[in-house]
């Protein structure tokens, strides 16, 4: 029976991961290299309010450093691992587990291809990766080069434009960037609901790739600002970014392509621009995924990822005491997707979730890297895409929390509404099951007070409510103008090409 778990790492992952553990009954010894112990508990306590309180637990070894993780000689017959740490004193400490759940997350590790960029051994300037980037005080009056278009090369772009002299942004690729802000103004996660799921699983992809571009064009268009992609737009997870299109528009901006070579102190692209006189240069190329503390033999590779079941159980352990949370990357926010990760993982650990074997779990992991390399453009930087309300879901089920629609629609249709057309957050899956939370219902009805709470500084009148229209169809297309706009033009088109036909057989 698993009682002790140490968890690895104190952040979004790690916290929630010790919340579950607490909830199950079992002693979680959280370790955490950077972070002081007056700011965990306080994480905690943000993310109790959160859901349901739980008192914070005490034994945290914060300054730790993770030296190894190992099998105990016994490991066949306890399933317990033996944790080597080093404090902040640099002595070396053991400590011997139950279970293990590591929440080191994926950005620890950063990739700097140099051997891609000929000459940089010839750059005159500094260089650095994205992963070192505090703030852009050491680019005033600079001349900067960003290598590199997700989130982190978008987001350094745009904050060192503002005070440096001109800032070059190189992509390989190009992207489609998205707002942080949607309509009506407010967080483009909204669209994170089962409504727009169910429409991704009955609509053509290619109806809904040509849909979401033209609403994203529609804002400026992507050919212009240099940004266009090779892929479609839900083939990637985009980048979000509400500045990046002022500051190009305003030429504080230049996106460029991929870089050819480097010349002392000139970066030369390969459309034969030239950015000159560069004193530096960020590479924002992504992470490299590894466990350093971990045995070899514990993971399993599946095409260009970590195969894990569930995207958390490596499948080859003869006991299921080692997790994985927060592995993941999706279209929705990483803390209820690490909860419902971390609520599956505890459920397993005592035993109330019974595992299939081995090689069911190898072969439905290989299905899943299947799915992810059939759905998304996959690389060896990126390998970890999933569906956010899919996955929720899945574990959910698995986990005996996964909110019933169909009882929802008849016993309570009020919050059925809430929970089909409304953004899919942590308290649907406190409605029923293990876990269950009395508040839930309360919090889902009035989490858009919540939202709109902030904004509330200036009183102008009534606020639309999402659940209030009379019609639920018109709610649909008032909260989903992506998908009305374009499905008009879609059939004004339409239209057009009857008429011409008409029009070509009348002559």
């Amino acid at each position: 029976m698993v009682q002790k778990v140490a968890v690895i790492g104190a952040g979004p992952s790690g916290l929630t991961s010790i919340k579950a553990c607490l909830d199950e009954g079992m002693e979680p010894t959280c370790f955490e290299s950077s972070l002081q112990r007056k700011e965990v508990l306080m994480g905690f306590e943000l993310l109790c309010t959160s859901i349901s309180p739980t008192d914070p637990p005490t034994n945290y070894r914060y300054s730790s450093m993770i030296m190894e993780t190992r099998y105990l000689p016994d490991f066949p017959r306890t399933g317990q691992w033996e944790v080597v740490t080093e404090n902040k004193d640099g002595l070396e400490e053991r400590h011997v587990f139950d279970a293990v759940i590591c929440c080191s997350g994926h950005f620890n590790y950063p990739n700097l291809p140099l051997k891609d960029f000929p000459g940089i051994e010839t750059f005159e300037g500094k260089y650095s990766h994205s992963w070192d980037y505090k703030g852009p005080e050491d680019m005033h009056g600079k001349r900067v080069v960003v290598i590199g278009i997700g989130n982190s090369g978008g987001d350094i772009a745009v904050e060192s434009s503002r005070v440096a002299e001109q800032v070059y942004l190189s992509t390989r690729s190009g992207a489609w960037v998205i707002r942080q802000v949607s309509d009506d103004g407010l967080p483009v996660d909204r669209f994170n609901t089962r409504f727009v799921h169910v429409l991704f699983k009955v609509l053509p992809m290619c109806l809904l790739n040509w849909l979401g571009e033209k609403k994203l064009n529609a804002m400026y268009d992507h050919a212009v600002y240099g940004l266009k992609p090779k892929h479609r737009l839900f083939s990637q997870i985009p980048v979000i970014n509400d500045d990046l299109p002022f500051r190009i528009l305003s030429g504080s901006v230049l996106v460029k392509p991929n870089v050819k070579e480097i010349r002392g102190s000139t970066v030369v692209f390969n459309d034969g621009s030239t950015a000159e006189n560069v004193d530096l240069i960020v590479f924002a190329t992504g992470y490299n995924y590894d466990f350093p503390y971990l045995p070899n033999d514990v993971m399993y590779k599946s095409g260009h990822r970590v195969g894990l079941y569930k995207h958390v159980i490596p499948p080859v352990l003869e006991h299921p005491t080692l997790a994985i949370v927060g592995f993941i990357h999706s279209d929705g926010a990483i803390m209820p997707q690490a909860e419902m990760q971390a609520r599956f993982v505890s459920r397993v650990f005592k035993g109330h979730k019974k595992l299939p074997s081995c090689q069911a779990m190898i072969k439905a992991v290989e299905k899943d890297t299947k799915n992810i390399e059939k759905n998304y453009v996959v690389s060896r930087l990126t390998p970890l895409q999933v569906d956010f309300v899919e996955y929720m879901d899945d574990l959910a089920k698995d986990i005996g929390v996964r909110p019933s629609l169909l009882w929802l629609f008849f016993t309570d249709f009020p919050l059925f509404k809430r929970v089909f057309w409304g953004p899919v957050t942590a308290y649907q899956y406190r409605l029923m099951g293990p876990g269950k939370w009395d508040g839930a219902r309360k919090a889902i009805f009035t989490q858009f007070d919540r939202l709109y709470q902030p904004l509330r500084t200036r009183q102008v009148g009534m606020t639309l409510e999402v659940y209030k229209h009379p019609h639920l169809i018109l709610t649909v297309l008032s909260h989903y103008h992506f998908l009305y706009d374009a499905i008009s033009s879609l059939v004004s088109l339409m239209s057009q090409l009857v008429d011409q036909t008409h029009n070509h057989r009348t002559v």
